[in-house]
């Protein structure tokens, strides 16, 4: 059932079951990527689909033919994963360069760069750049604004020391570095 919500002239309006708090943070570069995919979806994807369900429809009896059963299968997949790109890309916000500087630098926001040193296990400085949770990556070092480290970092500046509660355990880190 769709969700009510209130418009900014106070009335209601009935929504797709987002919510402003449903917004997708995503930089330039992922919401292309989402783009992309979706294009693929419905204009290679969708078609080479519907081909092999119209192939294993050609076998005969439907009740035992596995390769009906797959096309189904990979047909609902392909479906819904459009529904859930359009949607994304619907409540798609742009993350934009932070902004916000002090006496210090830059304050770290969302689509910052930082370079951190874990103060913990003396390790040498690694650099992130903090992204909304559907760009996570850690091995391109993309992290969360909701991970653990991607919280503790929002808001602080180089030179700050921040105490992160990871599932790993408690770690101390130094921001070394803003972007």
């Amino acid at each position: 059932m769709p969700k009510k919500s209130s418009t900014s002239d106070g009335s209601s309006a009935q929504s797709s079951g987002f919510t402003d708090v449903d917004q997708v943070l995503i930089t330039k570069e992922g919401l292309k990527k989402l783009q992309d995919e979706l294009v693929y979806l419905k204009s290679t994807k969708r078609g080479e689909v519907a081909e092999r369900l119209k192939e294993a429809i050609s076998y005969g009896d439907l009740s035992e033919n596995a390769e009906y059963e797959e096309a189904k299968n990979e047909q609902a997949f392909v479906e819904g994963r459009i529904l859930e790109l359009e949607k994304q890309v619907k409540h798609a916000r742009i993350i934009t360069e932070h902004s916000g500087k002090t006496s210090k630098g830059s304050v770290i926001d969302i689509g910052s760069v930082v370079t951190v040193k874990n103060k913990t296990e003396n390790e040498e400085p690694e650099t992130y750049t903090i992204v909304g949770s559907m760009e996570a990556d850690p091995i391109e070092h993309k992290i969360s604004n909701e991970s653990p480290i991607g919280k503790a970092l929002l808001g602080r500046e180089k030179g700050d020391t921040v105490d992160v509660t990871a599932p790993a355990g408690k770690f101390k880190y130094e921001i070394v570095k803003v972007m």
